[in-house]
């Protein structure tokens, strides 16, 4: 089950977020959501959803290893957690990958395992796996109930597409928190938008996406080739952030408050400048747990180097089980590296390090969606082929520019600026800095459930044909 499917917003999230709301205790609001959330899982993963259950049971007893035992047993804890999350996450995620690798090296025909990606795995074994290391470190009491550590593991807004959130963010609030009218109406409002993204503008950037990116790559000619780097540029981006907005706006809803995971970032000026703001949860999950346990920048400049190349590995390869997505992190990883070494890229101005960022970041981002390494280079190259706007050369192009994409796009551009902090700011000066009366956030509360059932009602036309903006807004 996915956020923007019809089951979640019209039959799943009313029902649960209601019974939640007119149940008075804590506790047994807790069990509420740990069970929807296993119902939200087994919805799409019926046997996987064991194997959840056996990572929640795995890191519970590790973190209860290392709370009873000294210290060489504790370690002996540490390294069982991690194995054992890794190893899962390796036979689901990488056994294909690592097959088909070994066959290409050496020639042989090792049969390569169907073994179906349970969703979500990569979420919720980091989670998992960094409650029982930040236990180890001292930076987080053990939990003694398993079902608050099953509820964190589990919890439905994030375990599909993250944010990843660490315990330690909001151990506290799995036993104290409140819903009250304002969160709600907060909630609503990030989770409408986040839906807008998702429904709206990276499903139609995907379309025009998918179409280009399956072109024999020969026929492709420049325009056509950058209309489909800028679609797929923000179709991930409006996919990823518009989930974790409504994982937001979700937490809200039920009292839970998670970090930001995107602060805009293809304002970003410098390529470090963009993993501050780019996927945060993932890019900090890395440095605290890999790249600070590899010594950092604390061991001389070559040793530093390694270490965010080896991130960059692993951020690529966490992506997906294909060696275009470790070319990616690696890509990102060298022009980090040259930003860190070479000081006139920290020199440029911001104009140009905003070219030289999205640059690299358009250009990754092709060798990401790219089904293999030669096929991503062989686009690239199409993306500097020459300038040919003759009509054959620009047909593919011209059939995926409808009056609805070029609408999309335009709001995808002004949507990557600043808006929320601009209206921040606006409804600050309008309001004075006051805080609004009960009565008004009840009045926002149900203007934004409003327009969430506009929304729905939206995509129930839609899926149903009565409306199709890609069939009569064609040129």
């Amino acid at each position: 089950m996915v956020f923007s499917s019809l089951v979640f917003l019209s039959v799943f999230l009313p029902a649960v977020f209601l019974l939640y709301t007119v149940i008075p205790s804590l506790k047994v609001r807790n069990i509420l959501l740990i069970l929807a959330s296993l119902a939200f899982y087994a919805y799409g993963e019926p046997v996987y959803v064991l194997l959840m259950l056996f990572s929640s049971v795995l890191n519970y007893l590790c973190a209860r290893w290392v709370e009873h035992n000294p210290q060489k047993k504790s370690k002996a804890a540490l390294v069982t957690a991690i194995v054992v999350n890794l190893g899962i996450l390796a036979v689901f995620k990488y056994t294909g990958m690592f097959v088909t690798t070994f066959n290409s090296l050496t020639g042989l025909q090792v049969p390569v395992p169907e073994i179906a990606l349970p969703i979500g795995i990569s979420f919720f074994t980091f989670q998992a796996l960094s409650y029982v290391i930040d236990v180890y470190r001292g930076a987080v009491e053990v939990q003694k109930n398993y079902l608050n550590i099953l509820l964190y593991i589990t919890f439905f807004p994030q375990l599909i597409a993250g944010p990843i959130v660490k315990y330690r963010d909001i151990n506290r609030q799995i036993t104290d928190r409140h819903q009250d009218i304002d969160k709600i109406a907060r909630g609503l409002r990030r989770f409408i938008c986040g839906l807008a993204k998702k429904v709206f503008i990276a499903n139609t950037m995907g379309q025009v996406a998918d179409v280009l990116f399956a072109q024999d790559v020969s026929t492709l000619a420049l325009p056509s080739a950058w209309l489909g780097a800028a679609a797929y540029l923000f179709q991930i981006y409006y996919d990823f952030s518009g989930y974790s907005d409504m994982a937001i706006g979700l937490g809200l809803m039920f009292g839970f408050e998670f970090k930001e995971n995107f602060m805009y970032p293809y304002g970003a000026v410098s390529i470090q400048d963009f993993w501050r703001r780019w996927h945060i949860s993932l890019s900090t999950w890395f440095k605290e747990y890999l790249y600070f346990p590899l010594g950092g920048n604390r061991k001389g400049k070559a040793r530093t180097a390694l270490n965010r190349l080896i991130v960059f590995f692993c951020t690529g390869l966490w992506h997906g089980a294909n060696w275009t997505f470790v070319l990616w992190g690696l890509w990102h990883g060298l022009f980090l590296l040259l930003e860190e070494y070479v000081p006139v890229m920290r020199r440029l101005p911001k104009v140009l390090g905003h070219i030289y960022t999205m640059l690299v970041v358009i250009l990754g981002f092709v060798l990401f969606r790219a089904d293999t390494i030669s096929y991503g280079f062989a686009y690239i190259g199409r993306m500097f082929a020459g300038f040919d706007f003759s009509p054959s050369a620009l047909s593919v192009a011209l059939t995926q520019l409808t009056p609805w994409f070029l609408v999309m796009l335009v709001v995808a551009i002004i949507g990557c600026a600043p808006i929320r902090p601009l209206a921040d700011k606006i409804r600050a000066n309008v309001y004075g800095g006051a805080e609004l009366s009960k009565a008004w956030k009840g009045v926002q509360a149900v203007l934004y459930v409003l327009a969430a059932a506009g929304l729905v009602w939206c995509m129930l036309r839609l899926s149903s044909g009565a409306y199709n903006p890609f069939i009569y807004f064609r040129f």
